[in-house]
């Protein structure tokens, strides 16, 4: 599948011919990326939640009355979860909320969300980052090539001013050719690519 380069000032670059088993695969599965995107943020998740459970409770371990002849309903402790103070029944605990996924469909959705973007003709292929120091001037780059939301992917030894430029630009983002992800993918308009970036990528899934 052949596609053009442009510059970062939006004029023609050449040509780039991109893997059809990366960039080319049809029909787009959402099946398939639904599930890379539910691992993806059910893995991140901290699972930090807790609440107490009755053994967790400071308080008195007697009988509040005796068992019977009070008039009252039976009661164990004023621990329980009925009583003002008491424990949670069933709450949440710290626990992890990753499962496993098979590598092959984590790497099969990686290809889904790239063949999306080139589907749908959001994907944009430039041929190098700018050189840019100032957040002001890579606004007004990235406007006159009608990005205003975003993912560039760079290749390792990426443009490290050029990432500092745009840190600060709304639905802007900057991520190296290892750290290409399904979510971060989707969750962006346009997906911008250095020639650099697809050598990478096709080299890493075809």
């Amino acid at each position: 599948m052949k596609t053009s380069i442009i510059t970062f000032d939006n004029k023609p670059a050449g040509d780039i011919t991109l893997e059809d088993g990366v960039f080319g695969l049809t029909p787009i599965r959402r099946d398939i990326l639904a599930r890379v995107i539910q691992w993806q943020l059910a893995k991140r998740r901290a699972g930090t939640h807790k609440t107490k459970g009755i053994s967790d409770i400071s308080g008195t371990t007697r009988k509040p009355y005796k068992q019977k002849g009070s008039g009252n309903a039976r009661q164990g402790s004023l621990r329980s979860p009925q009583f003002r103070g008491g424990a949670v029944i069933f709450g949440p605990v710290v626990r992890d909320h990753g499962f496993k996924l098979n590598k092959k469909i984590r790497t099969l959705g990686l290809r889904m969300a790239l063949s999306a973007k080139a589907s749908t003709g959001d994907l944009i292929i430039v041929d190098s980052l700018p050189d840019l120091k100032k957040t002001k001037e890579a606004a007004a780059k990235l406007t006159a090539l009608g990005l205003t939301n975003g993912l560039f992917v760079v290749h390792a030894g990426g443009n490290d001013d050029f990432k500092r430029a745009v840190a600060n630009i709304p639905n802007i983002d900057v991520l190296p050719t290892i750290g290409a992800n399904v979510y971060s993918i989707i969750r962006r308009k346009k997906l911008v690519l250095t020639k650099d970036a697809v050598a990478e990528l096709t080299s890493r899934l075809a």
